[in-house]
């Protein structure tokens, strides 16, 4: 049995403060890539000026470590917590919200929640609270992942709870129909991630995570692999284009996460990101 690690909460509180910073002004660079290839590609020439225009936001964002975008949205935390680690010193939930926090106001990150969402939608002034998902993971360490989702493209997603027998079909109509709902609203070039399986809230959960996948990833089944590349091919066939100005670049790329089903259920959610697809990742070690 391996020995307990330790970790305290004063170590987890500056580098969620940090990651917070980081997050809003430093576009992954498997996005930065995509962005400039795609710009080579775009055919249109109002979808060429759109994705320039990105590519441009992005490198000054980064070069100024300012946000990247207006909306530093909702911020969603994977939290993998080793179950070889013990935090010390405090409430670990309540340091990651205060990280988050703070490191919002250090980098003049617009506050966009609300007290609650129906009746007195008063700003809550610090763009909290955040969204935090812990897992237990083997190990003696905690990686934490920052993921600020903007709300143009969290309102885009759906849910479809599929009867069994629409199978593949039934799965890439309910994706296409969503994202060419969706138009121009998310902000293209997007990213779309697909949850399908489990219950109504893993998927939609799996579609989130899915967001966190690099570009070029593919799912391990060549099965769902080829439905990815085909969603990515007919997507781009839409003509929606970058910022909805038409072109061949209305996506980035489709990841697709899977979990096993009931017999009577075959639930398919899409979650989509803009272009600004935010998130990082820090792991911390416990001491003896």
């Amino acid at each position: 049995m391996s020995a307990l690690k330790v970790l305290d909460v004063g170590q987890i509180r500056q580098a969620v403060q940090d990651l917070a910073v980081k997050v809003n002004s430093l576009l992954p660079e498997d996005m930065c890539q995509a962005l400039a290839s795609a710009q080579e590609e775009e055919v249109s020439p109002l979808g060429r000026y759109a994705l320039e225009q990105i590519g441009d936001n992005a490198r000054l964002a980064a070069q100024k470590e300012v946000p990247m975008c207006q909306d530093t949205g909702l911020v969603v935390v994977f939290a993998d917590l080793g179950q070889d680690l013990h935090i010390t010193g405090g409430d670990a939930e309540r340091v990651i919200q205060e990280g988050i926090a703070a490191g919002y106001k250090a980098a003049y990150c617009r506050a966009s929640m609300v007290e609650e969402p129906v009746f007195d939608r008063k700003n809550t002034g610090n763009n909290l609270p955040a969204v935090v998902h812990w897992r237990i993971v083997p190990g003696d360490q905690l990686t934490i992942t920052l993921m600020p989702k903007g709300g143009g493209a969290e309102n885009m997603g759906a849910l479809g709870l599929l009867k069994p027998t629409q199978g593949e079909e039934g799965v890439y109509d309910f994706v296409m129909k969503t994202v060419q709902q969706a138009g121009g609203n998310p902000c293209p070039p997007i990213t779309v991630g697909i949850g399908l399986g489990g219950s109504m809230e893993k998927a939609t959960l799996l579609a989130k995570e899915a967001l966190l996948d690099p570009v070029d990833a593919h799912h391990s089944d060549p099965r769902y692999a080829a439905l990815e590349k085909r969603l990515l091919a007919d997507i781009n066939k839409l003509g929606i284009g970058p910022q909805g100005f038409g072109g061949k670049t209305t996506a980035l790329a489709v990841h697709i996460k899977t979990f096993p089903a009931h017999i009577a259920m075959l639930p398919v959610a899409v979650n989509i990101n803009c272009h600004a697809v935010r998130h990082a990742t820090v792991s911390l070690k416990g001491v003896d």
